[in-house]
């Protein structure tokens, strides 16, 4: 796996020291930022990818856990709080783990074991073919098209044209619908006219992304970090 790239979030000096401490002495881990305000860290998540989140939960402005709710992608999160009544609501919000200061560099490892693992098995989602299907309208019938068999979507005026290996389906649906219908693990929405299976995608050439069958596909300025960070 490449780096994992974390950000820690804490408003005492000394918990974000040692926590730098931890990071650098675990090979396999970036540190992207240690932010003593949260409302600077959702600045940061908001501009830089970030694998795995260390997150206290008493903060002024803006706890831990409602800044969790308010990231639309969360990475993977790891709790570190003096106080164990958080716990429920830490799980709750899908947290890989809890750590109760103080706390050694041997508990600190096994948090990044169980967040390493959760990794992994996203990385080989993002590899395997999507499950499910799509149904849409086309020619006054109604056709049912395989997640794992769709290229790319264009909108195109009113109209959408959904590119398979084998065919092209025009229908009145919108672009945004069936983005929204899509699995975000396996398309991703590089141009407003515009979403492709991730692994269909071979090479990003400037601001054009080349599928595996020599499809080009442009690439919305906007959203080149987002390609860059999801796609390569």
């Amino acid at each position: 796996m490449m780096p994992i790239r974390c950000l820690l979030v804490d408003d005492e000096h000394f918990a974000l020291s040692l926590l730098e401490k931890f990071i650098a002495d675990t090979p396999g881990l970036e540190l992207v930022a240690a932010c003593k305000s949260p409302i600077r860290a959702v600045e940061v998540l908001q501009s830089e990818p970030v694998d795995l989140l260390f997150l206290d939960i008493q903060m002024p402005v803006l706890s831990g856990t409602n800044l969790l709710r308010t990231i639309s992608r969360k990475p993977v999160t790891i709790f570190t709080t003096a106080y164990p009544q958080h716990a429920v609501e830490a799980f709750d919000l899908n947290a890989v783990d809890y750590l109760l200061k103080p706390f050694s560099f041997e508990r600190f490892t096994q948090a990044v074991d169980k967040a390493l693992t959760l990794l992994r098995q996203q990385q080989n989602g993002l590899t395997g073919k999507p499950e499910g299907f799509l149904t849409v309208k086309a020619d006054r019938k109604w056709v049912k098209i395989a997640f794992a068999d769709i290229r790319y979507i264009e909108g195109w005026k009113e109209y959408v044209k959904i590119f398979t290996g084998t065919e092209k389906v025009i229908t009145l649906e919108s672009l945004n619908n069936l983005e929204n219908l899509l699995p975000d693990t396996h398309f991703l929405r590089v141009h407003k006219s515009f979403i492709v299976a991730k692994d269909r995608v071979q090479k990003l050439d400037g601001e054009v992304l080349i599928l595996e069958n020599g499809t080009r596909i442009p690439v919305a300025r906007a959203r080149k970090k987002e390609v860059l960070t999801d796609l390569f």
